[in-house]
């Protein structure tokens, strides 16, 4: 695709150094500086994975925790014999 862009004069002659150090196009030096900013601003957006912190709930009193169809009915609210 062909687009016009406007570069200040430092950033221009910063990607045309870049260039010539990497032996690459001015074209392709700018495709891929813009393709990595992007990729970190997808990172930014995405920001930092959720994490829980556990606690220690402890046993309750009264529940065989040896029956796990037992602890299961009494979760779900159903009687169990």
């Amino acid at each position: 695709m062909r687009t016009t862009l406007t570069l200040s004069d430092q950033l221009a002659a910063r990607a045309r150094r870049d260039a010539q150090r990497l032996h690459l196009s001015f074209k392709e030096t700018i495709n891929q500086a813009l393709a990595l900013g992007l990729d970190e601003l997808e990172k930014e957006k995405r920001g930092k994975p959720y994490k829980t912190k556990p606690v220690p709930m402890g046993l309750r009193e009264g529940l065989n925790y040896d029956n796990i169809a037992e602890l299961l009915a009494r979760s779900e609210s159903e009687d169990y014999k």
